[in-house]
């Protein structure tokens, strides 16, 4: 029987959080070991918003499951190349960008799962595998249930639809992009307003009453994260590479300043 690992879906799927750092700026192998050590459970490879190439997302995604820290990709848009290059790569998990609706949500099943749940082209032995040679249809099963499909919710539209895209086979979880969900609500940066909590336990809702994992992104201020918490969201992006550095080399560089 094949057997693959997807850390990051057994932790939300026992209820617990799976946290995860974006990476924006990181580009050698060895970032997953590290954000493992540090105590995350995903990364969160970002090829929408950053120069990545998808052969360093491939390799940091290798590198990552060996680590035992589940490697997802957020592709730049829905063309199913985005996402089978990188899942026959290593990734295990996609990030779906700006899914306001359920046409689309089907779509990306269908790019991202293997028949009888899409129709994921079969690309022979993979990294998810370790290269072995598997039956066909026990291999693209196991593929299937360890891979994560996550859909962003990034608009209004999108918030309204929370119920109709969970209800689609395929899909694992829904993360509210909260940044750009208040940005078209005409409330930008204000995360933690009436409105953006509204669209919280709408999708919450929606999630629960699919069996699907309800995420957040772009929420960073531990007393805000813990009331989304608290409401039923598992899958957290917890923070990125550049807000880390940054932070750091802050207070370092403050610290070495008060010296003299």
């Amino acid at each position: 029987m094949v057997q693959i690992r997807n850390v990051a879906k057994e932790k939300v799927a026992a209820g617990e959080l799976a946290i995860g750092v974006g990476l924006r700026q990181s580009r050698t192998v060895d970032i997953g070991k590290a954000m493992k050590t540090a105590g995350f459970d995903w990364l969160f490879i970002d090829m929408e918003h950053n120069s990545m190439d998808t052969d360093t997302a491939v390799q940091i995604s290798v590198a990552a499951q060996d680590a035992g820290i589940t490697p997802i990709v957020r592709v730049p848009g829905f063309q199913h190349f985005h996402a089978t290059r990188v899942l026959d790569g290593g990734a295990q998990g996609i990030v779906v960008p700006h899914v306001d609706t359920p046409e689309v949500a089907r779509q990306m099943v269908a790019n991202c799962k293997y028949p009888p749940l899409g129709h994921r082209s079969v690309a022979g032995a993979q990294p998810v595998v370790d290269f072995e040679s598997h039956p066909m249809g026990e291999v693209s099963a196991a593929i299937n249930e360890a891979t994560l499909l996550i859909l962003m919710l990034e608009t209004p539209e999108a918030i309204a639809n929370a119920d109709a895209i969970a209800a689609v086979p395929g899909v694992d979880a829904l993360l509210i992009g909260t940044n750009d969900l208040c940005m078209e609500m005409g409330i930008p940066g204000e995360v933690g307003h009436d409105r953006a909590v509204e669209a919280y336990k709408t999708t919450i809702a929606a999630c629960e009453k699919h069996g699907k994992f309800a995420g957040m992104g772009g929420v960073y201020d531990p007393p805000l994260m813990e009331k989304y918490i608290n409401m039923g969201v598992r899958l957290i992006l917890g923070t990125s590479d550049l807000q880390l550095m940054m932070a750091a080399g802050k207070e370092r560089a403050a610290t070495l300043r008060a010296m003299l």
